[in-house]
């Protein structure tokens, strides 16, 4: 994946960085600092600067346990914690830290872009993908997160193609009826394109987290064929962009 592992580096020191990326607490919100040693952020913090992992894991984890602490400090404490379970290589534990950092705070645009980096390493593209966008949507401006969304999608396409055997489509061209079905076989390049979307389609619909987005994604691509095989023929109809264009929306290429 072009990149990523550049960006990985670069965001490994995420959670060292933490307290001065996120806004103050405590006195810079209007509330009382805290006088409970337990809950006192800066045992974590100074754990996180001197990027001490294992201090990181003990003295961050005890803030994140106690329900006295501040919410803000356990964001920061959780991200930290997740920094370290990454370069320990545990990233199970670190996205179950993003994942918690994120319900208390789903306005963290670098936090979801960190967690599609680890999706990816994990290989579950699709849920990268997802993070990416979510970290685009939040900041569009996201420049690592624009790079991880637009070369995963671009990898995926590659793999949509790949899974073209013999420049074959996804339905059996000797029992092809349509003419629409003739021209994909006829054409290497639409036949790739046939079985790409057939693939990730199959692929986004099993990955869709309810039924109901699954029913969605399916009529979106069951109207894309009725589509294709009512307007072909006629002149103003550009099979090979209409096949690109719904293969581009289903793996999120346009737009990034």
């Amino acid at each position: 994946m072009q990149n990523i592992f550049t960006i990985l580096i670069r965001n490994a020191v995420l959670a060292s960085l933490v307290w001065t990326t996120l806004p103050q607490s405590a006195g810079a919100t209007g509330a009382e600092p805290t006088t409970d040693p337990l809950v006192d952020p800066a045992p974590c913090q100074a754990a996180a600067t001197a990027k001490d992992d294992d201090k990181i894991i003990a003295i961050c984890g005890a803030l994140i346990d106690n329900e006295k602490t501040l919410k803000i400090d356990r964001v920061r404490a959780l991200i930290a914690r997740g920094g370290a379970y990454d370069r320990k290589d545990q990233i199970d534990r670190a996205i179950g830290d993003y994942d918690t950092a994120l319900r208390l705070d789903p306005t963290l645009a670098d936090i979801f872009n960190t967690r599609g980096e680890l999706w990816y390493r994990k290989a579950d593209r699709p849920k990268a993908l997802a993070d990416f966008g979510a970290a685009l949507k939040l900041n569009p401006q996201h420049e690592a997160a624009r790079a991880n969304y637009k070369s995963l999608a671009l990898e995926l396409e590659r793999l949509g193609a790949q899974m073209a055997v013999n420049n074959t489509p996804s339905f059996n061209c000797a029992t092809a009826r349509r003419a629409v079905e003739k021209a994909i076989c006829a054409d290497p390049e639409l036949a790739k394109l046939d079985r790409g979307i057939h693939t990730v389609n199959i692929w986004v619909v099993r990955e869709a987290k309810t039924p109901r987005l699954r029913r969605a994604i399916q009529r979106e691509q069951d109207a894309f064929l009725a589509r294709r095989n009512a307007l072909f023929g006629r002149p103003d109809y550009d099979l090979r962009k209409a096949m690109k264009q719904r293969f581009e929306s289903l793996v999120g290429v346009d737009g990034y």
